[in-house]
């Protein structure tokens, strides 16, 4: 037993966190490469290394992922001080880290430190893909930086290497990431790209990207739906995640084929993201004033909503409940009661259609599938299940508030 004891002790010290491990760059010109502050490391890597998100066999393991700026040029490699070998530990192999980048990284990635340094001079004559849709300026660190957002499809040659260097970034901010099927021309890209000058020359450095599948809707129309959004960390709480959302409506509502907007699978913080850009937009339609929004959710506001703004009624009816929220004073008892009636009342209509659909469903179902089919909640247990989603909603509509009281 002292002896498998020992074993465990010492391999434990070539165990490590994955996303401790892992170096990321984007890299503009050579001294990045060498300079700590230019690394940002993942925010998961469950996605390529196991949900214990940890590598095995290597003491002191860095491993080197650089991006060229431009052109996206890639240079991976693995540093570590020491390693396992079968040979000194009983046959026992370490984790295999550059075959499982190798599945998911596209071929041709530059494993030798000086043709990636000497690649990045090719990043100078590089060009954003697409159409450019919208400028906009950011302060930071009291400098003033220029940003451009350009629109493409897959069509423009070199684009679909460009796209299939730049996906392999959501494995790593993106929970739940998958790559997308780039054959269907119903994807649309929207690129977001620093634009900065080198010798009086500009020059280019992607800061993030959004992809949009246009879904086919009866008889002509289109329901482009998000898939995916990414803000690239050292860019990351300047707002280009709304900069490049709102463009992306923009776009939408020049195009009478567009029926509504839809998202994939939002995330909390991008459902955020959306709630205080369509809080913001939904603030200037005349049917969303306040002294309208204590008579209720209306269908004047889902169909202004849908034909100015695009939003489905879904989406529509959760931005008249932030801002009938923003709206209401709280410390006013009845208000505030009328305020949360309203929000239980449709919390609660799953409930309600549920009680008009049981005789059917009894007519129809075999007492076990009508079992698996509702859930037989109790009465206490349907009304703190409704107590509880409205506070969560609560919580998430007041910190859309709080962000559009500061942009005030």
């Amino acid at each position: 037993m002292a002896g498998i004891s020992f074993m465990k002790d010492r391999l434990e010290a070539y165990k490590c966190s994955a996303n401790e491990a892992i170096h990321f760059k984007l890299v503009r010109q050579q001294s990045d490469v060498e300079d700590d502050s230019t690394t940002f490391l993942p925010d998961m890597s469950h996605q390529l290394f196991g949900d214990q998100e940890s590598i095995f066999g290597y003491k002191d393991l860095v491993v080197e992922m650089f991006y060229s700026a431009a052109r996206l040029t890639t240079f991976v490699n693995m540093k570590y001080s020491d390693k396992v070998t079968p040979q000194r530990f009983d046959g026992i192999q370490p984790d295999n880290v550059m075959g499982t980048l190798n599945r998911k990284l596209p071929a041709g990635y530059l494993t030798n430190k000086d043709m990636f340094l000497a690649s990045l001079e090719k990043d100078a004559t590089f060009k954003p893909y697409g159409e450019m849709i919208h400028s906009y300026k950011v302060i930071k660190d009291n400098q003033e930086r220029n940003f451009e957002i350009y629109k493409t499809d897959i069509s423009p040659p070199g684009f679909q290497e460009y796209h299939e260097h730049l996906q392999t970034f959501i494995l790593f901010f993106i929970d739940a990431a998958s790559y997308i099927d780039v054959d269907d021309d119903r994807w649309m890209f929207y690129l977001l790209f620093e634009r900065y000058k080198v010798d009086g020359n500009p020059v280019y450095a992607i800061a993030g990207y959004m992809t949009v599948y246009n879904y086919y809707a009866y008889p002509e129309k289109v329901r482009p739906r998000i898939s995916q959004v990414l803000v690239l960390p050292p860019f990351q709480k300047q707002g280009h995640g709304c900069h490049m959302v709102q463009t992306f409506y923009n776009d939408c509502y020049t195009r009478s084929e567009v029926m509504d907007i839809t998202v994939e699978d939002p995330s909390e913080n991008f459902q955020r993201l959306r709630d205080f850009i369509d809080a913001r937009n939904c603030m200037s339609l005349p049917s969303y004033e306040s002294s309208k929004l204590r008579d209720g959710f209306s269908e004047d506001m889902a169909k202004e909503a849908r034909e100015k703004l695009k939003l489905n009624k879904r989406q529509s009816r959760r931005i008249y409940e932030i801002l009938r929220l923003k709206a209401t004073d709280t410390s006013d008892q009845e208000m505030y009661r009328a305020y949360r009636l309203d929000i239980k009342r449709r919390l609660n209509a799953p409930f309600q259609k549920k009680g008009r659909d049981f005789d059917k469903l009894e007519k129809v179902l075999r007492p076990d599938e009508l079992s698996a089919t509702l859930s037989c909640l109790s009465k206490e247990q349907r009304l703190a299940y409704l107590e509880n989603t409205f506070q969560e909603n609560l919580d998430m509509y007041r910190h859309v508030i709080e962000r559009l009281n500061m942009a005030v």
